[in-house]
């Protein structure tokens, strides 16, 4: 197998841990998340219409009244994981959060190849796919509980009442993203055009946050955006919508070059070294959290399940 698209692979799954961590900056200058998520999948959705439109791929979209409705759903996954990302990273760190979003996506794939849903094909419950689903929950467990050591002064926590939901938030999000491959994989069936069902899948994804801003704004459940201090973000603060067309992108070209188990299984592996790492140096001005002994073995064990579940 080539060793570039392994690389490449590797790579894509960095972006969506960098794509969570440095949307805070912009969570940060918009002043609500929802606003904030409106922004980033505004960008991302322009830079994939423009790559569309250069490849010349735009005028697949003519196809879209033959396909069935419901391939045209799964940009709907996107609002979820972004403004999840922007409420969990802060009180959980990177680590943590990108644990619950992978478990979420690990158990979520459990589910569509046991039971074979949106025409994937059937599979069975192997030892190796046991082994990595317990690895993976004793894992996000071994680093939920040493979460509370690391947290540095001051910053928002996740204990007291609300304590399940943020975790059912994270896993829940996690969850959704093999679901909207799933659709997005028949959309391309029927497009023929991975850039363009990208680009497509993004602006369902725009369209939607916005309208629940909308909604928000209007019941007063959320401040007004805040577009001004866009101006003051560093460049870097930037890079979200750049990660996540990177992600979606590299994932439609990478499936039918290496296979989707060894894409995911991949792809999940950058996802947690990456954000291992932003969380250990405190990089994009996240709170410093510190690579414990529990924090290493619960990452061991998350990298473990993953590549069992998918690999083996």
């Amino acid at each position: 197998m080539n060793a570039a698209l392994l690389a490449a692979a590797l790579l894509v799954g960095c972006l969506l841990a960098v794509q969570a961590s440095v949307n805070l900056q912009l969570n940060k200058a918009v002043g609500t998340p929802y606003g904030a998520s409106t922004v980033q999948l505004s960008v991302a959705t322009g830079l994939l219409l423009v790559i569309a439109a250069v490849t010349g791929s735009l005028g697949a979209l003519g196809k879209l009244p033959d396909v069935e409705w419901w391939h045209l759903l799964g940009g709907l996954a996107s609002p979820l994981y972004i403004t999840s990302g922007i409420l969990l990273f802060p009180r959980l760190g990177a680590l943590a959060s990108v644990g619950l979003f992978v478990t979420g996506q690990m158990f979520s794939s459990l589910v569509l190849d046991l039971g074979g849903f949106f025409g994937l094909e059937k599979k069975g419950l192997s030892p190796g796919i046991a082994f990595g689903a317990l690895a993976v929950l004793l894992g996000i467990v071994v680093i939920i509980r040493g979460q509370k050591a690391t947290a540095p002064p001051g910053a928002p926590t996740m204990s007291g009442p609300g304590r399940a939901g943020w975790i059912a938030l994270g896993i829940i999000a996690g969850g959704v993203l093999p679901v909207q491959g799933a659709v997005n994989a028949k959309l391309r069936h029927g497009l023929g055009a991975p850039i363009t069902v990208a680009a497509f899948s993004f602006t369902v994804a725009t369209l939607t946050i916005a309208v629940v801003l909308l909604v928000l704004r209007l019941t007063g459940k959320t401040p007004k955006p805040q577009l001004a201090p866009l101006k003051q973000m560093p460049w870097w603060g930037w890079l979200g919508g750049a990660c996540a067309a990177g992600y979606v992108t590299g994932t439609f070209l990478l499936i039918p070059e290496i296979g989707a188990a060894v894409t995911v299984g991949l792809t999940v592996t950058g996802q947690q070294l990456t954000s291992a790492l932003i969380d250990h140096r405190g990089m994009f001005r996240l709170p410093t959290r510190v690579l414990t002994a529990p924090r290493l073995t619960g990452l061991g064990l998350l990298l473990a399940g993953s590549l069992a579940i998918q690999l083996v």
